[in-house]
């Protein structure tokens, strides 16, 4: 009797799904330190993986994006609204504690977005095939 117990507990155990992993390394307010003095360019997370980029000339905004870690049949995507005027999903492809890759091979750009945490400091890119644009930014209180 005790062997089929601990039989059942054991297919229990690897018949359920971990947890999604979510990046949480992003949550906060950071301003880009790699950019033109013209403009200043920020990316807000909540607690709850929502978010915002945006990027302000002066006082107006001249760029704005919403950001968004979602969940789809159990299986977490990043989502960015703004730029088009249907939601772009990219498959999170890689994730650790430390760093988040997504892609989507159908969007003409970008088609990778890559977040990675790199000396307290917050680094992004976004790439094709044939151009990639890097981003730094610095947690700001």
């Amino acid at each position: 009797m005790r062997y089929l117990i601990l039989l059942f507990t054991i297919s229990i155990c690897f018949s359920c799904k971990s947890e999604p992993k979510y990046p949480h390394f992003l949550i906060g307010k950071w301003k880009r330190i790699d950019e033109d003095s013209t403009k200043t360019t920020f990316e807000v997370w909540n607690d709850d993986l929502s978010g915002m980029g945006y990027s302000l000339k002066d006082k107006d905004t001249i760029f704005k994006e919403t950001l968004n870690i979602t969940l789809i049949k159990g299986s977490p995507y990043f989502q960015v609204t703004g730029v088009n005027q249907e939601p772009t999903l990219f498959d999170i492809t890689s994730l650790t504690e430390k760093s988040m890759v997504c892609k989507n091979e159908q969007n003409d750009f970008p088609k990778e977005i890559s977040y990675r945490m790199e000396e307290g400091k917050l680094k992004a890119k976004v790439a094709n095939e044939d151009f990639a644009i890097d981003f730094v930014f610095e947690k700001i209180h």
